[in-house]
């Protein structure tokens, strides 16, 4: 009987050496204010690698200008490399290695007043607007713009890229049997709607290369009736591997444009939103905001069910995502044949974790799963419970 693997010793991710097999997952930092890397970014991911994780995500990248799900995301430009080279270099000098999450957030872009893409014209609840269908050239432009932002990323030194094909984001709507209804090429069947995650698999790897690891953040499950679900995420995930192009996939599941709470789990902070939002938004998340932000139970690891399927249908590694906090729960992953973890929120209440439970020290976080967390992207995204002046 094969040992299970030790977390918290080194790993190799694709052509990438890790110091050990935990994960600072993609969470919107919201420190990119006028599309740009501030001091105060790079010292978030500074202090998340002194903090001892094996790879730290920096998150979201827009690959194109209409692709940014908020105002204040970064646009992966040429002019953004030379800051995210100091980003790199100071996760490096701390001893973790470093990756940028890229995407285009198609619909849900529209909430942010930027024209939303589509594969069909869809209806944005985000936006109250029916959204316009990518056309053939869209496409190919979009598919361009996704390896342009791998090359950038080779450029700006980071070791690792993750291409988001999750969260109700462009490509996942392409995945998605309910918003997908296009006729030619890019929908219908599964391998057509599959067809824009693969190509664009396949031009960030033609653009890094072998010099760094890429990642697959792939729906299992999309949390609405008809969408995308486990039983096409998992072809999915073997067409990917035929392909070639990925080192890893982190399952993940939810829909920002559908259904947010899916992903995160736990009482949703409808208060808290509403008070980061203008007057006239405010009143709406007052209002509907149950709607929308629906409730679903926390339980820790709630995606390793599902997570299990896909690692039996798959041989690349696979990174288990999901309310993760206790050394326990990350060593019956090793156990069951995943060979990363993916820790967010408790990252955020202690970006030290990681050294602390290496060390003995900690066996648990003290995230308490409120998810306050997530209605200050707009001010900087961090734990309400931890004192301002600790903060990066």
């Amino acid at each position: 009987m094969e040992t299970a693997r030790d977390p918290f010793s080194p790993a190799r991710l694709g052509p990438v050496q890790l110091r050990n097999r935990i994960v600072k997952a993609a969470t919107f930092e919201g420190m990119t204010g006028d599309q740009w890397v501030s001091d105060r970014l790079i010292e978030f991911h500074r202090q998340v690698a002194a903090g001892g994780i094996g790879l730290t995500t920096v998150a979201f990248l827009a690959v194109s200008p209409e692709g940014a799900a908020t105002p204040n995301e970064l646009v992966l430009t040429d002019a953004a490399v030379p800051r995210l080279r100091e980003l790199a270099d100071a996760v490096h000098a701390e001893g973790a290695a470093v990756s940028a999450q890229i995407g285009h957030a198609g619909a849900v872009a529209a909430s942010a007043g930027i024209r939303g893409l589509a594969p069909s014209p869809v209806f944005s609840p985000l936006a109250m607007k029916r959204m316009q269908e990518a056309s053939p050239a869209d496409i190919e432009r979009i598919l361009g713009d996704f390896a342009a932002a791998g090359r950038r990323l080779r450029e700006a030194g980071f070791d690792a890229v993750e291409v988001h094909f999750g969260h109700g984001y462009l490509v996942s709507e392409f995945l998605s049997p309910k918003i997908n209804k296009r006729t030619d090429q890019w929908g219908g069947s599964l391998e057509n709607r599959a067809r824009f995650a693969r190509e664009a698999a396949k031009r960030v790897r033609e653009a890094v290369g072998g010099e760094m690891a890429v990642i697959a953040k792939l729906n299992m499950d999309d949390g609405v009736s008809g969408g995308f679900w486990i039983d096409e995420s998992m072809e999915v995930a073997r067409m990917l591997e035929r392909d070639g192009t990925i080192d890893a996939i982190q399952p993940s599941c939810g829909s920002s444009l559908q259904n947010p709470m899916y992903l995160f789990r736990g009482e949703p902070p409808i208060a808290e939103m509403a008070a980061s939002m203008p007057k006239a938004v405010a009143l709406g998340i007052k209002l509907f905001g149950s709607f929308f932000l629906k409730t679903y139970p926390f339980e820790e690891a709630y995606l390793r069910t599902y997570a299990r399927q896909l690692r039996a249908a798959v041989d690349i590694p696979i990174i288990l995502l999901g309310g993760i906090t206790h050394r326990d729960t990350i060593e019956q992953a090793m156990e069951d044949g995943f060979d990363f973890v993916a820790m967010g929120r408790a990252l955020l209440r202690e970006p030290g974790l990681v050294n602390a439970m290496t060390k003995g020290e900690s066996r648990e976080s003290l995230c308490v799963h409120c998810n306050k967390c997530m209605a200050s992207i707009y001010q900087g995204t961090h734990c309400v419970l931890v004192p301002e002046e600790e903060r990066a």
